[in-house]
């Protein structure tokens, strides 16, 4: 078989991409001929009920529990044993294997049910009390990314989740580490996940929207990231926000202070999403919709506590010409 977008095998510097429908059916075969014969399964049932007979080889089964990921790994990291994970579902999942990976030592296989984006990158926090055992942040090995589960959330989580994925291209633009790779994969990743966006759901290109992803997972973790994540992870953390609806709704504003900042590389986003730059908030919030942070539950009272969090993040720097307090409170007001 000619690979062709839908269907490919990507190998790239310790990593293998598996992407192409069917791909979750085959786990089990494609794992094995990985060199993922013995593994351990982290998931959430959830995601196990669509496993197929990939719990059945598994060596042992560990749920997921919801809560931050240091939390959620340093509970599973006792009896993960295995030298190899397998991570089935969305980033908290994948998270989590890599945590655990970084003390442990295991090999991480990671196949994603949503687009977190975390199954390409070696961005994760560490197991609580165990972040002076770890050895370094961890990369999955194996990816095998299906399209069907990976774009399976109802229309609202998706297209959160599509934001969450578009944030990582955008983002990664405009830092220190960008580069052609990483500027060519993210551009190339708005623009698929923005076309399957705007067509209707019965019609939508399923594969482009996950590969769209992916692009821009990839550049992110090659070109880091700046002020949109540092607001958003410190959101989620200190506002206990859900992390897809926190970048759905920060990204519109965040990316409309990056104007000025960067105008090459947010003209390039915007001709990518098929619009013009002083149309790219309102279009980025077109695709995305969803819920304003007052009505994901955010509590304003706790906005200077976020606030002092992101002034101390030193990512913050990545940010060309950095925002000051009042402009970072300016824009999680106007996602308010």
């Amino acid at each position: 078989m000619i690979p062709d977008r839908d269907h490919f095998i990507w190998r790239d510097a310790g990593r293998i991409v598996v992407f192409g429908a069917g791909a979750l059916a085959a786990a089990t075969r494609l794992l094995a001929e990985h060199g993922f014969e013995s593994f351990d399964l982290l998931s959430t049932e959830r995601a196990l009920a669509h496993a197929g007979d990939l719990a059945a080889a598994a060596d042992e089964v560990h749920e997921v529990g919801p809560g931050a990921v240091p939390d959620t790994a340093a509970a599973i990291l006792p009896a993960a044993g295995s030298k190899q994970l397998v991570a089935l579902g969305g980033g908290r999942v994948i998270d989590s294997a890599k945590a655990v990976a970084a003390v442990s030592g295991a090999r991480v296989a990671a196949i994603p049910t949503t687009m977190s984006g975390a199954e390409m990158t070696a961005i994760h926090r560490l197991p609580a009390g165990s972040e002076s055992d770890a050895s370094g942040l961890v990369r999955p090995q194996l990816v095998l990314a299906d399209p069907e589960p990976m774009t399976s959330q109802p229309e609202g989580p998706l297209r959160a989740s599509s934001m969450n994925a578009l944030a990582h291209g955008a983002d990664s633009l405009y830092t220190p580490f960008a580069n052609p790779m990483s500027e060519a994969a993210a551009l190339r990743g708005a623009a698929l996940i923005a076309t399957a966006l705007d067509a209707d759901r019965e019609d939508r290109d399923r594969a482009g929207l996950a590969l769209g992803s992916i692009l821009c997972g990839y550049a992110i973790d090659s070109g880091m990231f700046a002020l949109h994540h540092v607001i958003c992870q410190t959101l989620v953390r200190v506002l206990g926000l859900p992390h897809a609806e926190t970048n759905a709704a920060i990204l519109p504003p965040a990316m409309e202070a990056m104007r000025e900042r960067a105008p090459h590389q947010t003209a390039a986003l915007a001709d990518a999403l098929g619009t013009a730059p002083d149309s790219l908030g309102a279009r980025i919030a077109e695709l995305g919709g969803g819920p304003r942070l007052g009505e994901l539950g955010a509590d304003r009272g706790r906005l200077d506590q976020a606030l002092d969090a992101i002034e101390a993040r030193p990512e913050l720097g990545f940010t060309p010409d950095p925002p000051d307090r009042a402009e970072l409170g300016r824009i999680i007001e106007s996602a308010w």
